[in-house]
């Protein structure tokens, strides 16, 4: 969305144009694979404003999905939220539901918190995506992303000082030593370079 602003007009709709031609949509981002059984789902508040800039907002939005999500079959895996956007790690049975289900969850709470930053119309979420998980270290890799992800966006010195985030979850059921090993097999490297461009 930010690159598209950034070419001529020309540029713009030769873009457009091509996107079309692939069958994606004109201006959202495209969501060609969805037989998959988990995905990499990522919500981006409009602009990357910091919207979410309370403990207590992060700790709403995530309840919220965990309770639109779970109607439909979704399985939330791993989480972290942060001040401008989320990651989920997700069994998702079908995909169809996922854009109902965002929905469910953006719309009050723009609305909510339009009310009370006094700004009614303000747009303040973006559109979801996704990437598909191919493969068992992919997974694995994705669940080390989500975790240092408060890190990456230094909100966090370690990803335990990040309360909005699955790494709790997996340090009570699982212990530190099993997140160290599945950190030294799956290394994040340059896993999501780019992405925030």
């Amino acid at each position: 969305m930010y690159e598209y602003r950034k070419r001529t007009p020309a540029e713009q709709k030769a873009l457009v144009k091509q996107r079309v031609m692939q069958g994606y949509p004109p201006h959202e981002p495209p969501h060609p694979i969805q037989d998959k059984e988990y995905y990499l789902l990522t919500a981006t508040c409009y602009e990357h404003a910091h919207h979410m800039h309370t403990p207590q907002r992060r700790q709403d939005v995530l309840n919220q999905l965990f309770a639109m999500m779970q109607s439909p079959g979704v399985e939330i895996r791993a989480w972290t939220v942060l001040l401008n956007h989320y990651h989920l790690l997700a069994f998702v049975p079908n995909f169809a539901v996922l854009g109902e289900c965002f929905k469910k969850v953006h719309g009050p709470t723009a609305v909510y918190w339009n009310r009370e930053d006094n700004t009614a119309g303000r747009k303040v979420w973006y559109r979801f995506t996704d990437r598909a998980i191919r493969s068992d270290a992919h997974y694995y890799t994705t669940l080390n992303y989500i975790h240092y992800n408060p890190v990456k966006h230094g909100c966090a010195a370690s990803p335990y000082d990040w309360q909005e985030s699955s790494v709790h979850w997996y340090l009570e059921h699982h212990g530190r030593e099993w997140l160290r090993d599945l950190w030294r097999t799956y290394p994040v490297r340059n896993y999501g370079e780019g992405w925030d461009d």
